[in-house]
């Protein structure tokens, strides 16, 4: 591993956190990593294994990632950049441009039949996509709705949806809600809506909308929905009894079907550290600092939160698109945290409390809380 050092190394010690990250590779549990902090004005980035645990490229800070849902909060910062703009408003019905979601049907039980149901009581709004609480999103609970989520390949997941973003809208159209619009935090499918609701609404692609509104404005050169090299971009891997085995990912180096801003990103770990930074301190060129207030504040109710804590995690609760911690549960989820996890193996955080933003890109699906992804949040935290 390597620090790049970008206006010298930050104020703390990165040696153990370089020593965790490297041990993990060491042990087989990680192909390789990109790490990037910033602390005190100062950042670092430091590299270690390989792009492919059976070979590869060495890892380096411009290596490419899938970033998953590392995704969502860029989609929050974006449709908070329409906003600003003024196409559209956080209280707009989406019907005017989603006429497939103008009259929902949303199930009497939420296990029970996809015939039980009754009308909306309320139209969706732009504010519950971004808040997460229009009334459908993943249940991995076997119910029949959660079957026929997955039976129309519109589920969540670390990939893009495979077809075409009208196509999509007809598919979760077909389907009653889960829950009242407003009710319930349910995960992933609203950020999805949303990239379809953005680019209706403006009459651009989100590629467009995202390269002169976030990454243009940043110079994020390598962050879009397609790997701008190939040659950088690391394998996704998932570990099994026998060792980190390539999974079959959809392929990032052609121009996706779905521009997907719940999972579809590829980026490197200087990019996303760099687009964190900018929301910390105070959102430009990007944001101004009522957007990223409103971005970074907990959206959800005391029973929201609660329902939902068994996916978000201790003291984690939901801003708009983004995880935003309220309870100093752990050393790192400190009050005013901001940031979310993705599940090809990327964390990216920041912490204007504690002065500190940093990102974890490795090769390896994560299967839930894993151990690193704890255990680099616990030494870089241990650090400060």
């Amino acid at each position: 591993m390597r620090p790049v050092v970008g206006r010298g190394l930050p104020s703390v010690d990165l040696e153990p956190v370089r020593t965790v990250l490297q041990r993990q590779v060491d042990e087989g549990r990680l192909p390789g990593f990109a790490a990037a902090v910033r602390h005190g004005g100062r950042t670092a980035v430091l590299t270690g294994g390989t792009t492919a645990a059976d070979g590869g490229d060495a890892m380096r800070p411009d290596t490419l990632f899938r970033l998953a849902s590392v995704t969502k909060p860029v989609a929050g910062a974006l449709t908070l950049a329409l906003v600003e703009d003024g196409v559209l408003g956080l209280d707009d019905p989406v019907a005017e441009w989603l006429p497939e979601l103008a009259a929902p049907r949303v199930l009497r039980d939420r296990t029970g039949p996809l015939t039980d149901t009754v009308p909306a009581g309320r139209p969706v709004t732009v504010r519950h996509l971004l808040t997460g609480t229009p009334g459908f999103g993943g249940l991995w609970d076997g119910s029949p709705l959660d079957r026929a989520i997955g039976e129309r390949a519109i589920g969540p997941g670390p990939w893009p949806p495979q077809m075409a973003p009208d196509e999509y809208l007809r598919r979760l159209a077909e389907l009653p809600f889960a829950a009242q619009p407003g009710e319930l935090w349910l995960y992933h499918l609203a950020a999805d809506v949303l990239g379809v609701l953005l680019a209706r609404a403006a009459g651009r692609p989100v590629s467009a909308l995202l390269a002169d509104r976030v990454t243009g404005p940043l110079g994020l050169t390598g962050t879009a929905f397609t790997a701008a090299d190939p040659a950088r971009l690391a394998t996704v891997h998932e570990a099994t009894p026998d060792g980190l085995v390539p999974v079959d990912a959809p392929d990032a180096t052609v121009p996706p079907a779905f521009e997907s801003l719940a999972a579809g990103l590829v980026s490197t770990a200087p990019d996303v550290l760099a687009f964190l930074a900018a929301l910390a301190d105070g959102g430009a060129p990007v944001l101004g600092p009522a957007s990223v207030a409103a971005l970074t504040a907990d959206s959800l109710t005391p029973a929201q939160r609660a329902a939902a804590a068994g996916f978000l995690g201790p003291g984690v609760s939901w801003g708009l698109q983004t995880g935003v911690c309220v309870e100093p549960v752990e050393p790192w989820t400190t009050p005013g945290r901001f940031g979310w996890d993705g599940g090809t193996g990327t964390s990216a955080w920041a912490d204007p409390a504690r002065d500190v933003v940093a990102v974890l890109l490795t090769g390896r699906l994560w299967s839930g809380p894993d151990d690193e992804p704890r255990d680099f949040w616990r030494t870089l935290y241990a650090s400060l």
